[in-house]
């Protein structure tokens, strides 16, 4: 067990963190991203991964200029959202609070400009996600569309719009902070204001990450993370610390006593913030019985305790347990879905996934998708923790048999008995 002594002081992960960090800007299909994918490529070389490459595809671009919100009283400071429209609007201001479906059917969007808020009241039964938000504006008739964030520190939130059909969304789109927004509703709610973005949508390029370790098996175990992050922050959190994550693995993996029983496949996506880009590509290009199982790192390093969504697969979930029982250490085991990390263009077909992320008993993202988003906010124990953990689990898996598929159609009536298929229906994602 002496790789469980290295991964606990090894600063192989954390010193990738910082090179991930330090970049700076690593937007979908920007110089930045290309440089983590290049520096993710080489770090995988160098603990001893196999053919460690690049694949490179095309993707819709956005490069952020500017963008101003207008009222009576002067302009509110706010963001434009990555694949907003360039455009400019002006309507009255319509506050739809947290942005609840039945919030959107009650307001007079017609017109209008919506201001909602980034989180849901604690009542509420599940998340809901800021592109549902979005296109339930649309729906409704709104003309431009501000995104409030929930968690103060005048903090304005990012996050990306658009679909697939039509990667740059159909109306101008800004974050504007806790402040700002309750601001903006105190002041302005009915009033009419003007909102404007400014931006280029060039076509661009993005990539995926590959490199093998373990037997040259058919089928295999892929551990995966994000490698993009918006380009006002760091992206320590989401998803630098993801990325880190799976190199520590990959390391400790090697290191092991015991031989992998079956090939694990490291695979670290671009372009994950724009609409899961990279892993769609990759689901459509794999064959799903190539696929023992997914480990997806989103998240990893919020809180020591790590939260793993199982989506139905109660192989996975007996996994997890009997790592957790193996190292006594605390886990937080959710069996429901969750659409929106690289994990789930896997799971819409059916393949066994699990995605890793931190229970820290917030609701939301946190630090995530805002200036704050900064390596700061992380532990060197905690990576290291999560890094042995996980490590346990992808050599549990590769040993396991054959986990089963399950029909998509079933994972479908999980999505719809958990309240998910409407939005996502709303947001073009329905895949089924």
């Amino acid at each position: 067990m002496e790789w469980i002594g290295e991964t606990f002081t090894s600063d192989v992960g954390w010193t990738h963190l910082e090179r991930l960090v330090d970049i700076g800007n690593r937007m979908t299909g920007s110089p930045g991203e290309r440089e983590a994918l290049t520096a993710t490529r080489d770090a995988l070389d160098a603990v001893g991964a196999r053919n460690a490459h690049v694949d490179d595809f095309e993707i819709q671009g956005w490069i952020r200029g500017t963008s101003r919100i207008d009222t009576p009283d002067g302009e509110a400071d706010c963001i434009a959202l990555p694949r907003s429209p360039a455009a400019t609007v002006s309507g009255p201001l319509v506050d739809c609070g947290d942005g609840l479906p039945e919030d959107f059917e009650d307001a007079d969007l017609d017109g209008a400009i919506a201001l909602v808020s980034s989180t849901v009241p604690d009542h509420y039964d599940r998340f809901i996600h800021r592109r549902e938000k979005y296109y339930r504006a649309v729906e409704a008739g709104a003309t431009g569309f501000v995104f409030r964030n929930h968690t103060p520190g005048c903090l304005a939130p990012t996050g990306s719009v658009g679909t697939d059909d039509a990667p740059v969304g159909p109306i101008p789109a800004v974050g504007v902070s806790r402040e700002v927004g309750l601001r903006l509703a105190r002041r302005h709610d009915g009033e009419r204001v003007s909102l404007s973005v400014d931006c280029e949508t060039p076509t661009a390029e993005s990539g995926v990450v590959r490199a093998d370790i373990g037997p040259e098996t058919d089928r295999a175990v892929y551990l995966t993370s994000h490698v993009d992050a918006h380009d006002i922050a760091e992206g320590a959190v989401d998803n630098g610390a993801g990325t880190a994550t799976v190199l520590e693995v990959t390391r400790a993996l090697l290191a092991r006593e015991t031989p992998l029983d079956r090939r694990v496949r490291i695979v670290c996506f671009g372009a994950e913030e724009v609409g899961l880009r990279g892993s769609k590509r990759e689901a459509d290009l794999v064959d799903p019985d190539a696929v023992q199982a997914v480990v997806n790192c989103d998240g990893v390093c919020r809180g020591r305790t790590l939260q793993y969504y199982t989506h139905g697969f109660d192989e996975l979930g007996a996994a997890v347990d009997r790592v957790a029982d193996r190292f006594g250490h605390p886990v937080s085991l959710r069996p429901t879905q969750h659409p929106h990390s690289d994990h789930w263009p896997f799971v819409a077909r059916g393949v066994p996934a699990i995605l890793v992320s931190s229970d820290d008993g917030d609701r939301g993202r946190g630090w995530g998708h805002t200036r704050a988003d900064t390596l700061d906010k992380l532990e060197r124990r905690t990576l290291r923790e999560a890094a042995i953990l996980l490590t346990g689990l992808v050599a549990d898996l590769a040993a396991a048999d054959r986990i089963p598929r399950r029909d998509p159609a079933d994972v479908a009536a999980d999505l719809e008995r958990e309240d998910l298929a409407a939005g996502m229906r709303a947001t073009g994602d329905w895949p089924f």
